[in-house]
This record gives structure tokens, C-alpha cells and sequence, in this order.
């Protein structure tokens, strides 16, 4: 049960329903992940996915589905203890007896009719989920993925040269800056269609699926803060940017 606060937010995310992929296994997390759910590797003293939902919160974003898999129990164990924050959302659990893939497993989330959010639950993040609601239904599209600019470096010296093997250019180390999926999406209900239930379907095979069919799918950039918590140096820097602007997350 949700408990009402006087003081409801009513900005555009307010109201809808969010769907956090939080079933993976973590590998690439490792050791932090060998008996340990990704979604609750800790940032200072409060986990990752948790800091997640409470964002959430603050937009008025209080109905909210876990998709689980890998160590399942223990997310929900996690939450069971948690009753300050369980009294302020409608919390549900989609268990996934086999993996079904990072878009394939919403086809088990029972009653999506309407505009919805999805996003990973393993990211770092104070984007205004107001402006991204808002920039989605601007566009009209049945698919907005939120996208950030990061910069790639190659710490070699790159050689380009011609079909006699002959050199024609020398760059070293260069950089390149490529716009990259945050793993927040906003979808129209109208992409289920889209997906067959019980087969496997990962993200990036929908979306180009739905752009096979001519269907618009936009993509919403931010400079917002934003880490992708995958590996370990990236979890480390996580650690360092929340404990030093821990305000920005908006914690309630």
C-alpha cells in the first residue's frame, strides 16, 4: 500500500509507472557480485537500487516493478526489512525463471496500458525525469532512450594507412566522443506489441526492430550526472561522487 503524502509532485513523470531491471548477474562487477545482488552493492551506507527509487519518489513515481532474477530472494528480503520506504510506493516483483533479455522480460509485467519509464537498476543518476516525460511526449515517439555524451580514449598510437600498406596518417592516442544509451527508457504501452512473450529479446534488438517496422524512436540528450555503475572503477567513482554531492540525489 501506498501511504498519500499532502504534498503530492505534479510535474509530468508524476503518476507513471516504472519498471527497474535489476536481474542481472553482475559479472562484470566481480568479486563485489559472487553472492551479493548488483542492484545492492552499496553506495555509502544505502544501496544503489535504493538510491534509485528514491529518486523516483521525488518525482511522484511510486508504482514500481522489480524484474529479478539472478539472487532474487535477496532483493526482496532487502526491501521486506525496509518499511519507511515501502510505505511510500506500490513495490511489485516480475521473477524471471530464465532470462529473457534486457526488453524480452517486460512482457511479464502484468497491466502496462499507459506511458511507462524502465530503466537499469544498477546507474547512478539526478536527471530531471519531469523534462525527459515532457522532451518524449514532445516527440511523439513510442520509444525515447536518454543518452549522454562519453568520451572513448585509445591509449595507442592508431596508424592509418592505404591498400600498399603504405602509412598516411599517425594519430596518437586519440579520443573519440560517441552519445551512449544511459539505460533509461520512456515507452509508449503501443511497443509491447513488439514482443512476443517467453522470447528473448534484448534492448538493442528492439530497438532496431522498432525502426525496421518505421517506427520513431528519439533519443533525449543531458549532461546530467550519470555513471553506469557496470565494472569496478566505474562502482569506485560512484562511491566517490555520492559521498561528496549525496544532495544531488535528493534522498528522501
Amino acid at each position: 500500500m501506498i501511504a498519500q503524502s499532502a504534498e503530492q509532485p505534479a510535474g509530468a513523470a508524476a503518476g507513471l509507472r516504472a519498471i527497474i531491471l535489476a536481474g542481472g548477474k553482475g559479472t562484470r562487477l566481480l568479486p563485489f557480485t559472487v553472492n551479493f545482488p548488483k542492484p545492492l552493492v552499496p553506495l555509502g551506507d544505502t544501496p544503489v537500487l535504493e538510491v534509485l527509487i528514491n529518486r523516483l519518489i521525488r518525482f511522484g513515481i511510486t508504482d514500481i516493478t522489480l524484474t529479478l532474477g539472478h539472487l532474487a530472494e535477496l532483493v526482496k528480503a532487502y526491501f521486506d526489512h525496509r518499511h519507511k520506504l515501502i510505505n511510500q510506493i506500490s513495490l511489485r516483483y516480475v521473477v524471471e525463471e530464465e532470462p529473457t533479455g534486457t526488453a524480452g522480460s517486460l512482457s511479464l509485467v502484468s497491466g502496462l496500458e499507459e506511458t511507462f519509464l524502465v530503466m537499469n537498476g544498477d546507474l547512478l543518476t539526478n536527471l530531471d525525469f519531469n523534462e525527459l516525460i515532457e522532451f518524449h511526449r514532445q516527440q511523439e515517439a513510442i520509444l525515447t532512450i536518454a543518452t549522454h555524451a562519453r568520451e572513448v580514449k585509445i591509449d595507442l598510437g592508431v596508424l592509418e594507412f592505404d591498400s600498399q600498406n603504405r602509412i598516411t596518417s599517425y594519430l596518437e592516442k586519440p579520443s573519440s566522443t560517441y552519445h551512449v544509451s544511459m539505460g533509461i527508457y520512456v515507452y509508449e504501452a503501443h511497443v509491447l506489441k513488439y514482443i512476443q512473450p517467453g522470447q528473448y529479446v534484448d534492448f538493442p534488438d528492439l530497438v532496431l526492430r522498432l525502426l525496421r517496422e518505421g517506427e520513431k524512436v528519439s533519443a533525449y540528450p543531458t549532461d546530467c550526472l550519470w555513471l553506469d555503475i557496470g565494472r569496478p572503477d566505474d562502482y569506485a567513482r560512484a562511491q566517490e561522487i555520492f559521498s561528496e554531492k549525496r544532495e544531488a540525489f535528493d534522498l528522501v
